[in-house]
Parts: C-alpha cells; sequence; structure tokens
C-alpha cells in the first residue's frame, strides 16, 4: 500500500498540492498516495488524529491552521520554532513533529526562479499572519538590508518583529515616503478581493511586488502592475515549500523545474 499523505486547511478544494506530490513522487520513483481534507475551523486536530489513526504518515498545512499545528507538535525544527507556525507535519513518529518550509520554498522562488538578489534589500513584508511568520526569518537570513512589516493590527505586527533582530514594524498609514525593493503580501486579502491602503511611490525601481497567493489576479498584483512593477504570484513558493516538505517526509528533494514550467503552462 502507498504510503498516505494530504494537505489539509478551510478552504483546500483549489489546492495543487495533490498534483505536485505525484509529479515529484513519478519522478523520484516514492510510492505515495496525496489527498485533501478540507477541516471545519474548530475540528483541526480531531482531522489530524483521525487521519494518523488511519495510517497518515504527514500533512501539509495550510490557512487557516498553521499555528494550531505548530501548537499540536510534541516537537519542530528550528525554523517552525522560529515561525511559531508549521506547514509540515510527520505523524509517523511516536508524537506529532512540525517543521515549516515556507521561507526555504519563498527564498528559493526568489532567488533561483526569479533570479532576484536578497541581500541588500529593503523589504516591505505586507501581514503578520501565519504566512508571514513562516518567512520572515529566512528573509532575514538571507541578508536584506531591512524588513519593515506592515499590519492592520499594530500589536500582532510589532510582536513578530521582535523574534527577528533588525526587523521593524508599522500600520499602513506609516509607509507614505518610504519604497522598497520588494514587496510581499502576506496577507489573505487576495482571497477576498481586498487590497490594504498603500500609498503610491511604494517601489524603488526595478522592484517586485510578490503575492503569496497564487492562481488569481489579485488587487495587489494590478495595483502593482498599474504602477509599471515587476509582479510574481506564489506558484513558485507553492512548488519549492512542497519539495521542501516531500524532502522532510521522504529523504529525498525532488527537482521543481519541471513541475513549476508545467503549472504555469496550465
Amino acid at each position: 500500500m502507498p504510503d498516505r499523505y494530504a494537505v489539509i486547511g478551510n478552504p483546500v478544494t483549489h489546492s495543487k498540492s495533490p498534483w505536485i506530490h505525484a509529479q515529484f513522487a513519478r519522478a523520484t520513483g516514492e510510492t505515495i498516495e496525496y489527498g485533501r481534507i478540507e477541516a471545519p475551523p474548530e475540528g483541526f486536530v480531531h482531522a489530524v488524529e483521525t487521519f494518523r489513526a488511519q495510517g497518515g504518515r504527514g500533512l501539509n498545512v495550510t490557512l487557516p491552521f498553521k499555528g494550531e499545528a505548530f501548537r499540536l507538535c510534541a516537537g519542530t525544527s528550528e525554523r517552525a520554532a522560529a515561525a511559531q507556525a508549521v506547514n509540515t507535519l510527520v505523524l509517523d513518529r511516536g508524537k506529532p513533529w512540525g517543521d515549516n518550509t515556507d521561507g526555504v520554498g519563498l527564498v528559493r522562488d526568489l532567488t533561483v526562479n526569479l533570479g532576484r538578489r536578497l541581500s541588500g534589500a529593503r523589504i516591505l513584508l505586507m501581514g503578520a499572519g501565519g504566512a508571514a511568520q513562516g518567512v520572515l526569518a529566512p528573509l532575514a537570513q538571507a541578508g536584506a538590508a531591512s524588513i519593515l512589516i506592515a499590519n492592520r493590527t499594530l500589536p500582532r505586527a510589532t510582536a513578530l518583529a521582535a523574534r527577528v533582530a533588525g526587523v521593524s514594524a508599522c500600520g499602513y498609514e506609516a509607509l507614505a515616503g518610504q519604497s522598497f525593493d520588494l514587496v510581499i503580501n502576506a496577507t489573505s486579502a487576495g482571497l477576498s478581493g481586498e487590497l490594504p491602503q498603500l500609498p503610491t511611490g511604494l517601489f524603488r525601481a526595478g522592484a517586485l511586488a510578490y503575492e503569496m497567493v497564487y492562481g488569481r489576479d489579485t488587487e495587489f498584483l494590478a495595483m502593482a502592475r498599474a504602477a509599471g512593477v515587476a509582479t510574481s504570484d506564489g506558484l513558485g513558493m507553492l512548488v519549492e515549500q512542497a519539495a521542501e516538505s516531500f524532502l522532510v517526509w521522504r529523504g529525498i528533494r525532488p527537482e521543481t523545474g519541471a513541475v513549476l514550467a508545467a503549472l504555469r503552462a496550465q
């Protein structure tokens, strides 16, 4: 019987993770089965334990459960501990163990797939939820000159910024007059068709606007294109973090180029 894995979240019907992991398994010769689990908002732990009791070996965790997944784990990797969020659960140990592959996935997409230099970059990270938590430390470790977290709820942004030396926080109204080499939208606004109020002049020459949501033309991407700025959605990050999860589970990191190209072609 194939080893069982899945993505868990709410919603997950749109998730491309099953297709991605099927391609990884085919390319590496690993025998796995990968599905989707849409857990009710108050039923995450029960859904995890049910899947585990049925022989499930691992889960990718997406919105809105990354913080709850972290609290469920008996142990985690250093990067998950730094993020206080888990997107990769290992269930074939004595107790659930967690990792966070979001940050390495984003950094690899930016540097390898998109050819962006992060060393010395001035970065704006919009949002302070689970998505932002997972990528903050890896962005700082990649050599960013500065990282500013902007969030509607300032105390939450301030608390997140305090975890990493040199990172600062502000509300969106304080962005006026500032400009950045890389602006990352880590909010869920792209899923709801919303956009925080952003000032003009936010992008430096040659800047990149990066939307973590994938598969849709969000208001953030439209705004950046109207300003003449290069844009990217989060499809590359999705593929790269999935490859890192595959490595955690199976001990082998699959090549990502062909999978990402196929998704882009779709």
